[in-house]
């Protein structure tokens, strides 16, 4: 995913896509457990997109705090 598509998601469009991600993770590990893993690459790009998104999700949330403050 990229960094421009996160950005033009609305807030709820990334914690919906966000959930996605980390329920494809966790069926990703319980396939890596059971040995039907076909592309384990895929587990990296499902973190690394999670991770994307709650690192966007944060950076709303402090500059929301941040024009709340007056700062």
């Amino acid at each position: 995913m990229k960094p421009k598509q996160i950005r033009e998601m609305t807030d709820e469009e990334l914690e919906r896509q966000a959930r996605e991600l980390r329920r494809e993770g966790f069926n990703l590990r319980m396939q890596q457990t059971t040995g039907q893993l076909a592309n384990p690459a895929r587990m990296n790009q499902a973190r690394r997109d999670t991770a994307r998104l709650l690192t966007e999700q944060t950076a709303r949330r402090q500059k929301a705090a941040a024009t709340t403050d007056g700062k």
